[in-house]
């Protein structure tokens, strides 16, 4: 019964803070104000933590309080029994007051305000990373970004119980030592207040110091992370390449730049320490020094061992507060480092008035379209296209003639550097990117998988897909035979095995397998094939071109290919060179222009001549 009211009280504590608030606009790039957007919606929490760690911290000279008192009684000639009220009053600081707050304010530091703040931080971090555009991710580590997420929602927490349970506690601490001194003797209160100075001028020399140590520190570390988990996730290139002697040369300089930056911050630290101690030292022998020498002003044996009591007591709280104060300070480097990274504006947003995409026919259109990556060549230029509702248009071209970058302008991966892309006469800048993408469906040649069961990977475009659903559109996709046959290394079997990072436990067949039976599910109205069939042998693709057909039946279709034979029945194709359209119409027509299109032809179906072309 006990046991369960302890865990109902835990579980009680536990949801004071809703660790999975959404976070108000887009995180600040001060120091300050990013604390305020990461907690916001916790504060009142954490000051009430605060306000507990405190009255925790004055029973602290409290108890040095009873303890002159006891000395006093001990040395004076009263009867034994005027001590009762003493020793009464003892009794409830020490073994009810004082370990109830120390309890109370260990559970808000265990139970609400660890778990819950790192929570609440890292998600909403996560959230405002995933809504960056894709160049964002280009132009950085994967490995990186993700330990920037969990450096800074970790560093933040421990600021805020460090600050709650040392800080906050010695102050209330050191405000009623001087409240102590200062009824012992108002002279002691100045020797204090002078130690005090010196240890805050201490301070501000160097827990700056210690600060840009450690923001250096977390930089290199972030570094080598991204290295490594670079090396990592290419291990089949290292391998190939015989790449083990050279990625190790290039993480030994990552390496040794973090030891580099980690010696800079030891060097600091040992000063500091140093000198910590040596301070925190002075204390006591001056406070007792001065009180000895003012016996006379009335300060009795029972005060000089309060003050006694007390100055050691500041003396130790000094260097653990010192030393908590240095791992907050390297905590909130660390914060400043991830901030560089993650809090960047977005650059690819929402119009502020976006509404969903109404898709009542698919028509797509590109109006003076040109788009060039913020250089002077490649990506498109001019483009004047328009898909007609269920029109199946293939694309042809080679690599770097802009095919890539009409399907990444489709899905408003990138905005148009001049014109318009619309869908049904609506521009794609006043839609919210989520309908968006929501009414395409796509098969890419590089086909992107989850480590994650089959089935999750299959109905990741349709969450609510039933299992018959399921099935059916991996048995369209002709996956679910070899489904059926997969098992992981915990032994998960068939729908449930999990594919193992970006899928390498499958081959690239079987991967784009798994994305057509997704493309097939989520049942999109425009479909997009960017070499969907390239990593398929022969016979299977003979296999699936039914269930192709039968996929893009009804819907507005865009096919992307080097396998001319693929996308030789669309109703029409066109021809990208140097981003621009240079020929257009159906495979037969473009075969009697006997250009580009008839080029690529005829080196691909190894020399037909005219009337074999014609005959196509």
């Amino acid at each position: 019964m006990i046991v369960r009211a302890y865990r109902d009280g835990i579980q009680k504590l536990g949801g004071l803070i809703d660790s999975q608030m959404a976070s108000d606009g887009p995180p600040p790039q001060t120091l300050a104000r990013f604390f305020g957007w990461a907690l916001s919606g916790a504060w009142r929490v954490i000051f009430l933590a605060g306000f507990i760690s405190a009255l925790a911290g004055a029973t602290e000279v409290l108890a040095m309080y009873l303890l002159g008192r006891v000395v006093d009684v001990a040395s004076s000639t009263a009867p034994i029994g005027d001590s009762i009220g003493l020793f009464i009053a003892a009794i409830v600081l020490l073994m009810v007051l004082r370990p109830v707050l120390f309890g109370v304010s260990a559970s808000f530091q265990s139970v609400v305000i660890g778990p819950n703040l790192f929570t609440l931080v890292v998600g909403r971090l996560h959230r405002w990373t995933l809504g960056q555009a894709v160049t964002f991710f280009d132009n950085d580590f994967a490995g990186r970004i993700a330990q920037k997420q969990m450096q800074v929602a970790r560093s933040l927490t421990e600021v805020i119980i460090e600050t709650v349970n040392a800080v906050l506690f010695a102050l209330a601490s050191v405000l009623g030592a001087a409240f102590l001194v200062s009824a012992v003797d108002p002279r002691l209160l100045i020797v204090l207040a002078c130690w005090f100075a010196t240890y805050v001028v201490f301070l501000r020399i160097f827990l700056p110091r210690i600060r840009a140590k450690s923001k250096a520190r977390a930089g290199a570390s972030a570094m080598l992370s991204g290295q490594v988990v670079d090396t990592i996730t290419n291990i089949k290139t290292v391998k190939l390449f015989a790449g083990t002697h050279h990625e190790t040369d290039a993480a030994q300089v990552a390496m040794q730049d973090l030891r580099h930056r980690a010696l800079e911050y030891g060097e600091v630290a040992t000063l500091f320490r140093f000198g910590l101690i040596t301070l925190a030292g002075i204390l006591p022998i001056t406070m007792v020094g001065f009180g000895l020498s003012w016996r006379d002003a009335g300060v009795t044996p029972g005060d000089l061992a309060a003050i006694g009591a007390v100055s050691i007591r500041l003396s130790q709280m000094t260097g653990w507060v010192s030393f908590v104060l240095m791992a907050i300070f390297s905590h909130v480097g660390e914060v400043e480092d991830g901030m560089r990274t993650l809090t960047p504006p977005h650059q690819l947003t929402d119009a502020k008035n976006a509404k969903p995409l109404a898709v009542a026919k698919a028509q797509v259109t590109f109006e003076n379209v040109s788009f060039g990556y913020g250089a002077e060549t490649g990506g498109i230029n001019n483009i004047n296209l328009t898909i007609k509702a269920g029109e199946k248009l293939g694309i042809v071209g080679a690599s770097g003639a802009g095919k890539s970058t009409l399907v990444a302008l489709l899905l408003r991966l990138y905005d148009p550097e001049k014109g318009r892309v619309l869908i049904d006469d609506q521009d794609l800048k006043t839609v919210s990117q989520d309908s968006l993408r929501k009414a395409i469906g796509m098969v890419t040649q590089e086909t992107a998988m989850f480590n994650r069961s089959a089935r999750d990977n299959i109905i990741y475009g349709r969450t609510d897909a039933t299992d018959d659903m399921l099935i059916a559109a991996s048995r369209t996709a002709e996956a679910d035979d070899f489904i059926r046959d997969l098992a992981d290394h915990t032994g998960r079997r068939g729908y449930d095995a999990h594919l193992g990072e970006r899928g390498v436990k499958l081959s690239g067949g079987q991967r784009q397998r798994i994305a057509l039976a997704r493309a097939m599910l989520k049942d999109a109205p425009i479909l997009v094939l960017d070499e969907a069939t390239s990593a398929l042998d022969s016979e299977v693709e003979a296999a699936i071109q039914t269930a192709l057909d039968h996929a893009m039946d009804g819907k507005t279709v865009i096919a992307i290919a080097h396998r001319l034979s693929t996308i030789s029945g669309m109703d029409r194709i066109i021809v990208l060179e140097h981003g621009a359209i240079v020929e257009e119409g159906s495979h037969v027509d473009l075969l009697a222009m006997n250009g580009t299109y008839a080029k690529y032809w005829n080196r691909q179906s190894g020399g037909f001549d005219s009337k074999q072309d014609a005959a196509e």
